[in-house]
């Protein structure tokens, strides 16, 4: 389901903000219009009886302004708050079905723009454009029924002040457009600079490449610098014009009454102060014009991520009984069979994966080796129903892996990838997620079981960590990632192979596990998951010799024949 990304909705909380807040404007502009009657009313000395509304006037203005703006903000920013949540969650649903195929040709810090960024300018749109501009109206509109009653000039002026903040406001829309598309791009950059250089802060030390890189976050942030600052002069522009239309409808209002002295002294500083008082509520539709016009862009961006096609067909349908344990590993069901498969990664691309033909028994292991962009990582996409094949036939067993129900060919593969994600937790949640069902037993929105620490010890052991977990301070319960301790890289690889092996399936996809180690180490690794893999599949894909002697078979993509 693609989430709302409408930037302005009426909803009956948004237009009882956009009253509430509009009254409180109002009450603004009637208590500056009312001070200024009751002091130059009061600088003629009359009887005190004669000021005493103006007076209960100026309190009551005076209590309503605040009272009124309270209740406005605390419904606005329910009603925004709950409309985060909803689209947050929307949008994350929206996400997973296009995982991974069609996310992960995008760039990490295009991603965390559009998901965090460009959602947040959605979804403040409601609270930076629908109840400032409900509101502007509604005290625009009072301001000029008030002063038209007593002047019908002052109204038309006041009238017309309100439509040229409009236009003005327009203007300001079409220049914040102008170079929205140009700002996102910019931000995007130094994200994606920023996020390179903290998660590979290390690797980057080590090379000396910190200075360059600083200066490759210096350029982008200079560049994104530029873009901000002629957006920056076109709001100014806007905002100085919007202050010398207030200044010239009150120079206008004045003028007309200095020459017609048709009213007394305290209604023509009443009248003379109605245009400064009603540009508190006018002023806000330029920002109001420049956030509609961020929440556009972003809308616009977002949707492009969002209104995909998932690269697998089923992928939007509910996942039937997504919690039940894999299949067994010895189940004969567990056979992989694929005919004259070939997969492209999106209609107007070439083939990324040529047809191959695959049979493999349960337990077989298998590694498939070939250079880069052979279609190593594609055959693997296509096994864990990542993306469907453009050709051919799939079946685990007697079904058809490509007609059965989504979750359930997925739930056959645990996959791992050359850099396994390490959570900001502790060891035993980072390996207890993989588990079938599993969660903590101790959590009550679970309905998973715990998974018992000694077979998470086993896995731990199996995958060559168990010396490492020994000479944890606090064993299963020390924390890792961010906050906690660090890892190195071999240790990283090796703990996605234990969550493999906690996850009970009964084939695992190895996508390059050992890019990033020396070659003794990966032939430890390589060597540890063999052994603890006997009754399990393994396919392994990589472009090194490290560790394949240990598996049955190998098939190069570069080979004419491309079967097994």
């Amino acid at each position: 389901m693609t989430p709302d990304l409408r930037t302005v909705r009426l909803t009956r909380q948004l237009v009882a903000a956009g009253v509430i807040g509009g009254l409180a404007l109002a009450s603004g502009v009637a208590l500056t219009a009312t001070s200024g009657w009751l002091i130059v009313k009061a600088s003629e000395r009359p009887v005190i009886l004669t000021l005493m509304v103006a007076i209960v006037g100026v309190r009551a203005f005076g209590m309503a302004r605040p009272a009124f703006r309270y209740w406005e903000r605390l419904i606005t920013h329910d009603a925004a708050l709950r409309d985060l949540a909803q689209r947050r969650v929307d949008t994350y649903a929206a996400l997973i079905p296009l995982t991974p195929a069609r996310l992960g040709r995008r760039g990490r810090a295009d991603l965390l723009t559009g998901v965090v960024d460009d959602l947040d300018d959605v979804v403040g749109a409601q609270i930076r454009v629908t109840v400032p501009g409900l509101s502007a109206l509604i005290a625009w509109g009072i301001t000029t029924a008030v002063t038209t009653a007593f002047d019908a000039r002052v109204g038309l002026c006041i009238a017309v002040l309100g439509l040229v903040v409009t236009a003005l406001s327009l203007i300001a829309f079409r220049v914040e457009s102008a170079g929205n598309a140009a700002l996102g791009a910019a931000r995007a950059d130094v994200t994606r600079v920023a996020e390179t250089l903290t998660a590979q802060a290390g690797e980057i030390a080590a090379i000396g490449a910190g200075p360059a890189m600083l200066a490759d976050l210096d350029r982008v942030q200079q560049g994104w610098y530029r873009v901000a600052l002629r957006q920056a002069r076109g709001r100014a522009l806007a905002a100085g014009g919007i202050l010398l239309a207030v200044g010239a409808t009150t120079w206008a209002v004045a003028h007309t009454l200095f020459v017609e002295q048709r009213h007394t002294a305290p209604v023509a500083a009443l009248l003379v102060l109605a245009p400064v008082a009603v540009a508190d509520a006018l002023t806000p539709l330029a920002e109001a014009a420049r956030a509609l016009a961020r929440a556009r862009g972003s809308a616009t961006r977002l949707a492009a991520v969002l209104d995909q096609q998932p690269a697998v067909a089923g992928a939007l349908d509910t996942p039937a009984d997504a919690g039940s344990p894999p299949p067994s590993a010895t189940d004969p069901g567990a056979r992989i069979a694929l005919r004259d498969i070939s997969a492209r990664w999106s209609p107007e691309r070439p083939l990324a994966l040529d047809p191959l033909d695959l049979d493999l028994p349960v337990g077989e292991h298998l590694a498939i080796v070939g250079p880069n962009g052979s279609g190593k990582s594609t055959l693997l996409a296509v096994l864990a129903r990542h993306l469907d094949p453009e050709t051919g036939s799939y079946a685990i067993g007697e079904a058809d892996a490509l007609s059965t129900d989504l979750a359930a060919t997925r739930r056959h593969y645990a996959v791992v990838d050359d850099t396994p994600h390490i959570f900001a937790s502790t060891l035993r949640e980072n390996l207890r997620f993989a588990a079938p069902g599993g969660n903590d037993a101790g959590d009550p929105r679970s309905a998973g079981v715990a998974v018992p620490d000694d077979e998470l010890r086993d896995a731990l052991r199996l995958a060559g960590l168990g010396e490492w977990l020994a000479g944890l301070p606090d064993g299963l319960g020390t924390r890792l990632g961010t906050g906690g301790r660090g890892i190195s890289g071999g240790e990283r690889a090796r703990l996605g192979l234990a969550r493999a092996l906690v996850s009970g399936r009964p084939a695992i996809l190895l996508d390059e596990p050992v890019a990033h180690l020396d070659s003794a180490t990966a032939r430890e690794v390589i060597n540890d998951l063999v052994q603890a893999s006997s009754t399990r599949t393994l396919v392994m894909v990589s472009h090194r010799d490290d560790g394949r002697d240990g598996f049955q078979h190998t098939v190069s993509l570069e080979s004419p024949t491309r079967s097994v």
